[in-house]
């Protein structure tokens, strides 16, 4: 969402994204963070999330150079997320990962000292408010993003076909059709969550996010995890892990939850 030149290595990566985004120290809702559960808020107004995906609005998966992406039709109100701290519809614009170089470090948000493999965002925007993505990324209430940990277990049958897919977009910037997915497929079975006010864990780092972090995980497989490892950021010697921001600071926010 930003120029080329950022990403995660040494020169460019998360402690040096200040020198182009200010906001990266500057800004008060800055994402990713950590959870501390006894620290956070029950809150009985919160409502279920109700996720309402159409599996044909799918259109196609990418390397964007810096994670795999799923991107979806959002011209129409086919893939919409309402409930949980929303008010309105929020439309589904793509889905994306983080993970690490090894199976037990590679999620950007942390829960009481726990990281996991990766983490599953699903992005949408605030399409009764705003009249684009682009606009709705920069708005403090444009967009809504439902974060989901993944740990290693079992093979998770839902995650096979992206799995199988990445084989055609192994370097930077390739892209395939990929259609007929439903993302509500990679949500666990119990849907409690954690919110926050946020920002975009990538530059530009808008302060535009509210934040729906699931509190279970769902699994994937240290042979499946292995597979995102063999996409690329810039080329062969350049393997695509360790994508994730590291938590940054609360500053006073408070993070309610759905659960008790």
């Amino acid at each position: 969402m930003a120029g080329s030149w950022w990403g995660y290595g040494k020169d460019n990566g998360p402690s040096r994204w200040h020198e182009q985004f200010a906001v990266a120290k500057e800004g008060s809702r800055q994402s990713p963070i950590e959870i501390k559960n006894a620290e956070t808020k029950y809150d009985s107004s919160l409502k279920p999330l109700t996720p309402c995906y159409d599996a044909s609005s799918a259109k196609s998966i990418a390397n964007t150079g810096y994670s795999v992406q799923v991107d979806y039709d959002d011209c129409t109100e086919r893939s919409v997320l309402t409930g949980g701290p929303l008010c309105g519809k929020y439309r589904l614009r793509q889905f994306h990962f983080h993970w690490g170089a090894c199976d037990g470090h590679g999620s950007e948000h942390v829960v009481d000292g726990t990281n996991f493999a990766g983490e599953l965002h699903l992005v949408h925007w605030n399409a009764e408010k705003y009249c684009e993505f682009g606009e709705a990324a920069k708005a403090p209430d444009g967009l809504a993003v439902i974060g989901v940990f993944l740990k290693i277990c079992d093979a998770n049958p839902a995650l096979q076909k992206l799995v199988c897919a990445m084989d055609c977009i192994k370097t930077k910037n390739s892209r395939s059709d990929f259609t007929d997915f439903d993302p509500s497929t990679l949500l666990p079975p119990c849907q409690n969550y954690w919110t926050y006010l946020g920002s975009l864990t990538t530059p530009p780092l808008f302060e535009s996010v509210t934040w729906i972090v699931l509190k279970d995980p769902i699994t994937i497989s240290s042979e499946q995890m292995a597979k995102f490892r063999t996409l690329q950021f810039s080329g062969p010697n350049d393997p695509m892990q360790d994508n994730y921001r590291p938590p940054q600071p609360l500053k006073c926010r408070e993070i309610r939850r759905n659960f008790q």
